[in-house]
């Protein structure tokens, strides 16, 4: 297999070639006996997207990130220095995406930029808040220790983000399945059904008609339906992109009874653990809370976090900035309160993302425990009507004759 690569020489100067090799540990092998320091090495013969190596469904994942700040972290303690860092992990990275960005900061770090600025070239990969936690290790000397707070603070929000996100797979499968069914049933065998109601020439029960109807209905106009849907989602789609539409559906979400609280819980659990792990690294609290509303992922808390970013500027403490708003529970702002006047604001708002994650873990749990029971007696209800409505009138055909 043909490696394309570009490597350091021990002069220090750049060089790019190619090395036939059985794969890519063996080709790093050879090179690396020559002498060479690889910057990047890929296969001559994988196929690319529009002459891209990176394919169109590249992405870079959360789990690999906090992998990759863990590395960064460990080679820091290991006193390896920044340029040969992002080398080597450029070069053990299997994701073409990130090995790729990797690639990037090692070619701006050796044109005399910083970390942080390096990385804020990647925003879709390295958020704001990585990217200002970064920073402020650069300006502190405790790089080690803030790709370590950023690996500790990655695998927590992953943890609560996932967990609500995958509590609500099963019950969205199991209610798409059950409507792929009933359209099926609706569409294609009900039709042939009612067809022998109707030549019986029998009164049909009040169910029955109302299943003939909608299976005539879908039948009939089920393609002007599906065009009315997806011109309605297209429709949707663009407004939720406009400031209007991003406020309107946070609006929404959040007043959802038991969902909202849900929603509520997350957010909040997300500002304390990005303000809390931001102080901690010495980040000024205007600067934390800014660089939070960029992340909180929701227009409302966005919106409040930037409010009280203003007042906190003008001289406001921040628990007052943050107590006009009713969104910020009230056991939220005296605990910052206590933080502020004890100096210990930071543990305070780690004690608070601790415990509105826990929150965030039982609520889910609580709703998959309610949702199980009422998707079966809902499921159990559509299945029982559309029953009744085909064997009714087939037992009465059949006590008639």
């Amino acid at each position: 297999m043909l490696f394309k690569y570009t490597a350091i020489d021990k002069t220090g100067h750049e060089t790019a070639g190619s090395i036939d090799a059985i794969n890519e540990d063996v080709a790093i092998n050879s090179l690396q006996r020559q002498g060479l320091i690889i910057a990047s090495i890929i296969s001559a013969e994988e196929k690319t997207f529009l002459g891209s190596d990176i394919t169109f469904f590249d992405r870079v994942s959360n789990k690999e990130v906090v992998i990759l700040s863990r590395q960064i972290s460990t080679l820091f303690e290991a006193q390896v220095s920044a340029l040969r860092v992002f080398k080597l992990l450029g070069v053990e990275s299997k994701n073409k995406l990130l090995k790729s960005a990797l690639s990037d900061v090692v070619d701006d770090l050796q044109a005399g930029n910083t970390i942080s600025k390096a990385l804020s070239k990647h925003s879709k990969i390295f958020t704001p808040f990585y990217v200002n936690m970064v920073k402020a290790g650069e300006e502190s000397g405790k790089l080690d220790q803030t790709f370590t707070y950023l690996a500790d603070y990655l695998d927590r929000s992953y943890e609560v983000t996932s967990k609500a996100k995958n509590a609500l797979i099963y019950p969205a499968f199991v209610v798409f399945t059950f409507l792929t069914v009933m359209v099926l049933m609706l569409t294609l065998v009900i039709p042939r059904i009612s067809q022998i109601f109707l030549d019986s020439g029998q009164e049909l029960p009040i169910y029955t008609k109302l299943v003939v109807g909608l299976s005539n209905f879908f039948v009939n106009y089920g393609i002007f339906l599906i065009i009315l849907i997806i011109i309605g989602g297209f429709f949707f789609w663009r407004f939720s992109k406009t400031e209007a539409g991003k406020s309107s559906i946070s609006r929404t979400r959040l007043s959802v009874p038991y969902l909202g609280n849900l929603y509520r819980k997350l957010y909040l659990s997300r500002i304390s653990d990005n303000l809390g792990t931001m102080l901690s690294s010495g980040i000024a609290m205007v600067r934390a809370i800014e660089i939070s509303a960029t992340v909180v992922g929701d227009t409302t808390y966005e919106k409040i976090l930037k409010e009280s970013s203003e007042a906190i500027k003008a001289g406001a403490p921040v628990s007052e900035s943050l107590g006009k708003y009713p969104e910020i529970p009230n056991i939220m702002i005296q605990m910052m309160k206590v933080g502020e006047e004890t100096g210990e604001l930071g543990k305070i708002l780690d004690t608070l993302s601790k415990f509105y994650a826990r929150e965030v873990k039982n609520a889910v749990d609580t709703l998959v425990t309610l949702i199980e029971p009422m998707m079966i007696v809902a499921l159990a209800l559509g299945v029982g009507v559309l029953l009744a409505a085909v064997l009714m009138p087939i037992y009465n055909i059949s006590s008639s004759i």
